[in-house]
């Protein structure tokens, strides 16, 4: 499977942004556990959201209740909804899939296939 992202640009604090991540060349990516990350600069990659193959998601605790995960399998499409920007914000955002059904954590080694990323600048 290919994941490409979309959606990442140049947005004022506060804003919203809704990143997507297409998937091409394998049907059943949906069965699996997608998820977001992001690397700001100078920082490692975070993870941010996941959704498993029975749409349960996971987040981590800074970006709960201004992030939001979905997919949409009749687009082959994940997502990432962020409200109320903050500079902090600013990074390179991933789609990724690990190559289990469920979601066990946020953690990088989990996931196997990665996108090339999204920029998201967040001025003030």
């Amino acid at each position: 499977v290919d994941l490409v992202e979309s959606g990442g640009g140049s947005v004022q604090a506060g804003g919203s942004v809704r990143l997507s991540c297409t998937a091409s060349g394998y049907t059943y990516w949906h069965y699996y556990c997608m998820a977001w990350f992001r690397q700001g600069p100078g920082k490692e990659r975070e993870g941010l959201a996941s959704i498993d193959r029975y749409s349960s998601t996971l987040y981590t605790d800074s970006v709960k209740g201004r992030f939001t995960i979905s997919k949409d399998t009749a687009k082959n499409t994940l997502y990432l909804q962020i409200n109320s920007l903050k500079p902090e914000d600013t990074a390179m955002y991933y789609c990724a899939a690990a190559r289990n059904y469920v979601c066990y954590s946020l953690n990088s080694l989990e996931y196997v296939k990665w996108g090339q990323g999204t920029q998201v600048t967040v001025s003030s």
